[in-house]
């Protein structure tokens, strides 16, 4: 232990010269959850739906004041109306809309006589979040202008009763697991694995191989020091990533007790995963240059931006052997569920087992050779 911790020792009181590596580390994931969490999460609104109104009936009337009614209140869309198909659809291609709404010339004749009459929709399928929400709200108003003002018979009606169990979550508390989980990463990536190349380009880890300390006890004492680093990292990112993300009661002990355990498991797992990655490489700058890859591969696919449920079947294999998934799967079900270390303990058992396999797979190949 005396010589690992000399390790330990080294490496952070040269970290603590460099604080700005540490600020950086942290003001980098605190900005993509700010940003990322207000850019994505809220709902979509003010959008432009030109509305044209061929019919100029009485239920055609009351259609467009369920517009009207949507656009004050909800303020989805903005209702403009247009005399002209053409015009509305030429403002549709150019981008001065979202979607045209046609009430065609027989919307009132076919509804005084009891059928069904159809209502087109045009929409810019360029924007899928747009359109999709636009098509959405108003599937929802068609529905309800369909209801008749009392019913001429009473029907067997199966309903559903939609229960949430929990308080509702914007997309920055969703965001948030991630963020705290890229906090740890870039921690791992620049305390951990980088500094280690550095140490080799610059001679330094010629030193350590003249000593008779161990390849484990090297690659261990490296590890802790890249583990304590990143726990720090974890645990800023934990309390002020909450009060920015809004989570309820954000300095409750037990839940800060159990999100640390979940912080050292994730900084072992990712610090052992650089190790394991940077043991051969003497290049400084090939870390540098395989950071953007390794963000892309497993950061946004573990779930942390959108679920995993959603990714193709390939892709999903990949989450399985990601820690990513495991950690951010942790941090949600702790910080958003508030549920006990039970509830994560395979994700607990993944992230201790990767450790394990990542340091002795690196200790494997280590060289005590230059």
């Amino acid at each position: 232990m005396i010589r690992i911790w000399a390790i330990i020792e080294r490496d952070l009181r040269r970290f603590r010269r460099t604080p700005a590596l540490l600020v950086m580390s942290l003001i980098m994931p605190l900005l993509q959850l700010v940003f990322l969490g207000y850019a994505f999460g809220g709902q979509v609104k003010n959008m432009r739906l030109g509305v044209v109104d061929q019919d100029h009936g009485l239920p055609a009337v009351q259609l467009r004041e369920m517009l009207q009614a949507v656009a004050a209140n909800a303020r989805t869309f903005q209702a403009v109306p247009y005399t002209d198909l053409t015009a509305a659809m030429q403002d549709l291609r150019t981008g001065h809309l979202n979607g045209v709404l046609h009430i065609p010339p027989d919307f009132s004749r076919k509804i005084h006589a009891g059928a069904a009459p159809t209502l087109a929709l045009m929409e810019d399928n360029t924007d899928q979040f747009s359109s999709s929400a636009l098509g959405g709200v108003l599937n929802q108003l068609i529905a309800a202008y369909r209801q008749p003002a009392t019913p001429t018979r009473l029907e067997a009606k199966a309903t559903l009763s939609v229960v949430e169990i929990y308080p509702y979550v914007p997309y920055i508390q969703y965001l948030l697991p991630g963020t705290i989980v890229l906090a740890i990463f870039v921690s791992a990536m620049f305390g951990g694995g980088i500094i280690f190349i550095d140490d080799k380009a610059r001679g330094l880890h010629e030193g350590y191989l003249v000593t008779p300390i161990r390849k484990f006890e090297l690659i261990l004492g490296f590890t802790l020091s890249g583990v304590i680093k990143a726990v720090l990292s974890g645990l800023v990112l934990i309390t002020v990533g909450a009060v920015i993300a809004g989570i309820p009661d954000p300095l409750n002990v037990f839940r800060l007790a159990r999100l640390f355990v979940l912080v050292v498991a994730t900084s072992f797992s990712l610090i052992s995963m650089m190790f394991l990655i940077m043991v051969r490489i003497n290049d400084p700058m090939l870390p540098r240059a395989i950071f953007g890859m390794l963000n892309t591969m497993l950061y946004f696919p573990s779930g942390a931006v959108y679920p995993i449920n959603a990714f193709p079947a390939w892709m999903r294999v990949l989450t399985s052997i990601n820690p990513f998934t495991y950690a951010v799967h942790g941090f949600k079900e702790v910080l958003l569920k508030n549920t006990s270390l039970g509830a994560v303990s395979h994700d607990l058992l993944f992230l201790f087992g990767f450790t394990a396999l990542a340091m002795g797979i690196a200790t494997w190949l280590f060289r005590r050779t230059l």
